[in-house]
């Protein structure tokens, strides 16, 4: 197994393990676990796709990096208005 597979994979696999946490609606924090897994895997694929010269997909996780930072923001960093969470209201 040379380095662009293991690149590959370790992408991949992060990248489902993401989901699951993302998809879990378990709160706020594993939710924000989640995209900052994302973000490594979206990471991992940009490096993986550069060596490899693919950049239509670069360019797709390059986007998909920019909202995983915007996941990271909306469920760990920003403070919640009002006192309370909207995604763990009943």
């Amino acid at each position: 197994m040379d380095l662009i597979d293991i690149l590959r994979w370790t992408a991949s696999i992060s990248g489902m393990v993401a989901a699951v946490l993302v998809s879990l609606n378990a709160g706020a924090r594993i939710t924000g676990i989640g995209f900052i897994i994302f973000s490594g895997s979206s990471i991992v694929w940009i490096a993986a796709s550069l060596i490899d010269g693919n950049n239509p997909l670069a360019v797709q996780n390059l986007v998909l990096f920019g909202i995983n930072i915007f996941g990271i923001y909306r469920y760990l960093l920003r403070k919640p208005k009002g006192g309370g969470n909207a995604s763990e209201a009943g």
